[in-house]
């Protein structure tokens, strides 16, 4: 029979057990990895703000519906959003995202430094933040990023652009001009930097020579990612130092700059230079099929896409993001989880684009 005290004991035991279980289960559903707060445990039909750039590419159009779709498969209020009228357009639309009660806010930024005022407002509201494809920089409230990695991207068209020169010339030196995405777009710099770490050990050895010697970044940045900045550029160093001089190649950061100098040369009625790209743009794949053009990077939007729709889904339920590294974004070490970029010329197109029903048919 049970005396006093062990009828007292018997009830702090069975106390401190319920408590320690009410904890775990408090600890299971809303923790993530690295001591991130976030939006675990949100309702299944939660709303997702999406906050994407301008329409400078296809890959972006691309992105728009893929997101509509893939949030409302998987049951949530998806909120898409371009900010075509420029970064202030994306500050209001974040503000107006945590208004409406977004768990998660998912951010392509225009510029990754001037959101900062936003993002600490999304963070103050219970939101976690996924910067996608481009880093969010100087900021502590950004949880996750996904992206393919943009450095490697830069490496292979560096690579590409000595590859293909090589084939046309088996030996240098050879004449090259540079060329870099916006400024204002944190991945600008790291495609770059990505190729000159192929690039410029040749230019030290003189294999290569830029002609108008223009290297650095702030001197090969095209504002806006527009065409029609990169094409009046190529005209002026056509103009400025290809008038007896051949030109052997150029480091394009993306496919709709590489059309547009390709036509930049065609007007000037010089030869086709090696030109380098980026997005596998439905008209870029052609111009690589036709032999103008000679390399693009395939960057399957529909897997960045769903990763990104996959992490909130773990967060739905409460668990944590798959991740595979970190990236530094000048405040933090951000959990980033990156994808697989490739290279594509005329010789592999048929076989990396093998699954892509709208870019497999441009290469029979």
């Amino acid at each position: 029979m049970l005396n006093l005290k062990s009828v007292k004991t018997i009830a702090v035991i069975a106390t401190v057990s319920a408590l320690a279980l009410t904890g775990c289960g408090r600890a299971d559903t809303g923790s993530t990895a690295g001591g991130t707060s976030g939006a675990a445990g949100f309702a299944k039909d939660a709303q997702i703000g999406v906050a994407l750039p301008q329409k400078t590419s296809e890959n972006w159009v691309q992105a728009e519906g893929l997101f509509n779709d893939g949030l409302k498969s998987a049951g949530f209020k998806g909120d898409v959003q371009f900010a075509n009228g420029g970064v202030s357009e994306q500050q209001n639309q974040i503000s107006s995202m945590i208004t409406k009660g977004a768990k998660v806010i998912i951010v392509g930024a225009i510029d990754g430094a001037q959101l900062g005022t936003q993002l600490k407002q999304a963070k103050d509201s219970g939101a976690t933040i996924i910067a996608y494809d481009r880093i969010l920089l100087n900021t502590d409230n950004v949880d996750y990023y996904v992206a393919y990695d943009n450095y490697k991207v830069g490496q292979l068209q560096g690579q590409a652009l000595l590859d293909g020169m090589k084939a046309k010339k088996p030996s240098g030196p050879y004449n090259i001009e540079l060329f870099a995405g916006s400024p204002d777009d944190a991945n600008a710099k790291v495609f770059f930097d990505g190729a000159m770490n192929i690039l410029q050990p040749k230019i030290d050895d003189g294999t290569l020579k830029v002609v108008s010697g223009q290297t650095s970044f702030p001197q090969a940045v095209t504002q806006g990612w527009k065409a029609e900045n990169a094409q009046k550029r190529m005209d002026t160093l056509l103009a400025g130092s290809y008038t007896s001089t051949t030109l052997d190649g150029v480091l394009s950061p993306n496919d709709t700059l590489a059309r547009a100098i390709i036509t930049s040369v065609k007007a000037a009625g010089k030869p086709l230079p090696v030109v380098t790209g980026q997005d596998s743009e439905v008209e870029s794949v052609k111009s690589i099929m036709a032999g103008e053009q000679y390399s693009t990077i395939y960057k399957d939007t529909t897997a960045l896409v769903n990763h990104a729709i996959d992490m909130v889904k773990d967060l739905q339920a409460g668990k944590t993001p798959e991740t595979s590294t970190e990236t530094d974004n000048g405040t933090k070490k951000v959990p980033t989880f990156y994808l697989k970029p490739v290279i594509v010329t005329k010789a592999n197109a048929a076989e990396v684009y093998a699954n892509d029903k709208l870019l497999a048919p441009l290469t029979k």
